[in-house]
């Protein structure tokens, strides 16, 4: 196998892989529906451990679904754009399940982007 087919097939088994999680799909489709969020509001709406929930959006960062950008000492998560069609069907479809999400538990005046 040629080393870009080896790339390309890692990185489809990647992205794959992390969408073979319930709380990742429900993360995503979370992001997906609020925008811009930082780990604090994520883990008080999910109601997750810090490094259980940092685990997650590492694995969804890594797999090309989520970025990040810096603000000071917070960092605000949201949908990779542009993103590649492969990724954006897959969300689309995650946009579709009749998942139940938790309500988004903001910090008041913690990391909310002015």
């Amino acid at each position: 196998m040629k080393r870009e087919e080896l790339e390309a097939l890692e990185d489809f088994l990647r992205t794959a892989g992390a969408l073979y999680d319930e709380t990742r799909v429900k993360l995503l489709k979370f992001i997906d529906r609020h925008g811009p969020l930082c780990i604090c509001d994520l883990q008080n709406s999910f109601d997750m451990l810090q490094s259980r929930l940092s685990r997650h959006i590492k694995i969804l960062k890594e797999s090309g679904f989520l970025t990040v950008r810096k603000e000071g000492r917070w960092a605000y998560y949201s949908i990779r754009t542009p993103i590649d069609r492969f990724r954006l069907q897959a969300i689309e479809e995650i946009r579709t399940l009749p998942i139940e999400l938790p309500e988004l538990k903001r910090l008041s005046g913690s990391c909310e982007i002015e």
